[in-house]
């Protein structure tokens, strides 16, 4: 058996991955085990379930891969601030420390926290990427596009994929860059940069683009194959210890706004006009790339492919015959496609044998089943485990077969509660997809902003996806293919629709929050769209089961799934952070494998009391 560990650290969202022989096995972000959101520290305890979960020692790794070429990084920091003669001292003082002590000693880092002595790969960043977007593909061959902030000088890249090898054709290189064109005005809109860009996302249906003209005629030079150039002296991120400066300021109307300050219809109107320009690029990129490699399909990595209703309108314009985003697109999915890169490039294994994608005779949807195996790679707890957690902290609890169980928990959904879903392996990526999850009933018009206000404590603008039976999914939305890892935006079908009164359209921004427009609204967002998944028992047989349950006692294969944490904390990994995250909010119901707690059943919570996991990684 041959392993190689893949790894990503020191920006955001650290992770790694073990392949056994090329096959995913295992792969976690470190944040999940340390409970600090987007952790960038090197992955100790991700790296430590990985070789558990295989049963294996460092020293039984062929090899480990770190996703980025540390040296050639820093070599553009340094050209950067030496470009910018007399700015940026500050951001220097503070980028450099960590770099001499820290980021510039991967081998010594490596070999101290996994004690592994062997063979240390360094693809670059966005080769990470491309690989991790093309190799767990459906495809046998295709394209592949990369987008992001930035690696070591590449913001974007695309070329093709065919059998064992991944080909980076261009490259678009720093200081422009879509990701961090879209990280400046979720700066200015008063979000986290590298957490609330879908925050962004989710605002733009409530504005109108009135800035886009501006953002084409101030800050990009757009070309017609989406490449672009970005006037610097808007942007203070080159050297700066901000993303924007005063000029930029002047031409928005405005400072940016404080985080956590009121929402106006500007900042709306800012997320409307980024969003309708990311759009923009990301179509002529693609066009371009179809014309020069002449592929049939398109596979996609990089933070930007987070961008869901992006990709849905790339899919709707049939640039491709089709496309795979890998769910793990940031840089969590780095250390994956490092693997992968060593695997197949370092080592010259062959290809897997793969299945394409083809025309369903009984739903009509493309389907084809990846690699990825659901993105259902992390740590996974058993009934037993569970129950000696359970009784070391004397919480009441009831076990279920699993018939009796979907029926409970159908039930509990249509009596209007909100259910806690702990259920298999821990999911790899940003999205809960049915097993870290809290679901609710997506007929309920106060499902959303019960969820938003009472469990989630976050905005009440943000929409939530629906899980739906990947064999109804063409009843309910405007979806011609499967959407596993909720990555695709479409519409809700129009006879699912509500026909609106003519005073609701005339409302604008906030004001359309609480109109219901579907027979499913706890779903539908302000434009009629939804983000969704679709759930095939190939992947999670389990969740497919609870969805049918409820349609067979509803009619309505949708149910609404959110990710299973409050706002600020990263999703939840064990079933202790799961008990915890039940009793800090108005989670009614917590399904832990095969047992069911009630809330009004459990013990007062005391946040000082030290809860202790039964089972350990260690």
């Amino acid at each position: 058996m041959a392993y190689i560990l893949g790894i990503s650290a020191f920006y955001h969202d650290s992770a790694a991955a073990l392949l056994k022989d090329g096959e995913i096995i295992a792969a976690a972000q470190e944040e999940r085990f340390t409970r600090k959101k987007h952790d960038h520290k090197f992955p100790v305890n991700a790296v430590k379930f990985c070789l558990k979960y295989a049963g294996i020692n460092a020293g039984q790794l062929e090899a480990i891969a770190f996703y980025d070429k540390p040296f050639l990084k820093f070599n553009r920091i340094i050209e950067t601030y030496l470009s910018y003669p007399g700015r940026g001292l500050n951001s220097f003082m503070l980028a450099m420390p960590l770099w001499l002590k820290q980021k510039l000693w991967i081998p010594d880092l490596i070999e101290k926290e996994t004690g592994f002595r062997g063979e240390i790969l360094y693809p670059e960043h966005h080769e990470s990427h491309a690989a991790s977007a093309f190799f767990p593909s459906k495809f046998e061959r295709a394209a592949f596009l990369t987008i992001d902030g930035v690696g070591e000088y590449a913001t974007a890249s695309y070329g093709t994929g065919q059998g064992n090898l991944v080909k980076i054709l261009a490259e678009l290189n720093f200081p422009h860059s879509l990701g961090l064109l879209y990280s400046a005005f979720t700066y200015h809109a008063g979000f986290k940069v590298n957490s609330g860009e879908y925050k962004v996302m989710g605002l733009a249906p409530y504005g109108k683009p009135v800035y886009a003209e501006k953002i084409y005629n101030h800050l990009i030079d757009l070309k017609d194959d989406g490449s672009f150039k970005m006037n610097m002296k808007y942007f203070d991120f080159a050297t700066g210890l901000t993303m924007t400066n005063d000029r930029f300021s002047k031409l928005f109307d405005g400072p940016p706004r404080k985080p956590e300050g009121t929402l106006t219809q500007r900042e709306m109107d800012l997320a409307a006009s980024v969003q309708v320009v990311t759009e923009e690029i990301v179509l002529r990129m693609a066009r371009h790339i179809r014309q020069v490699t002449g592929e049939n399909n398109l596979c996609l990595a990089g933070g930007v492919a987070l961008n869901c209703v992006a990709n849905g309108i790339l899919l709707r314009e049939k640039i491709f015959d089709d496309i795979w985003i890998q769910p793990a697109a940031g840089d969590a999915g780095g250390a994956l496609g490092a693997a992968l890169i060593a695997h197949h490039h370092h080592f010259g294994n062959p290809a897997p044998e793969k299945t394409g994608f083809k025309a369903s005779l009984k739903t009509g949807l493309k389907t084809g089943r990846d690699l990825q195996k659901g993105s259902s790679l992390g740590t996974a707890y058993t009934s037993e485990q569970i129950e000696a957690v359970l009784t070391k902290h004397g919480l009441p609890a009831h076990r279920f077969d699993e018939n009796d169980l979907l029926d409970k928990v159908a039930g509990f959904m249509i009596e209007g509660k909100v259910v806690g879903w702990f259920h298999g392996r821990m999911e790899f990526g940003p999205r809960a997809l049915g097993n870290r999850s809290i679901i609710g009933d997506a007929r309920n018009p106060e499902m959303q902003k019960k969820m938003n206000l009472k469990i989630k404590f976050r905005e009440s603008f943000r929409p939530f996806a629906p899980s739906v039976m990947y064999d109804k999914v063409g009843e309910w939305f405007d979806l011609e293919c499967e959407s596993p890892y909720m990555l695709l935006v479409a519409d809700v079908k129009k006879d699912k629709q509500r026909k609106l009164s003519e005073e609701e359209k005339q409302l604008w921004g906030i004001d359309l929050l609480n109109i219901v427009r579907s027979e499913i609204p706890a779903v539908t967002h302000v434009d009629f769209s939804a983000r969704i998944q679709t759930v095939n028992p190939a992947d999670n047989q389990r969740y497919y089961d609870l969805i049918k349950r409820f349609y067979e006692k509803t009619g309505c294969p949708v149910i609404v799934n959110t990710s299973f944490n409050v706002r600020g904390e990263p999703i939840v990994e064990s079933p202790l952070d799961a008990y915890k995250c039940f009793m800090r909010t108005e989670i009614d119901v917590l399904v832990l494998e095969n047992f069911i707690l009630l809330k009004e059943e459990q013990q007062e919570f005391h946040e000082d009391i030290k809860w202790q996991n039964v089972y350990e990684l260690d």
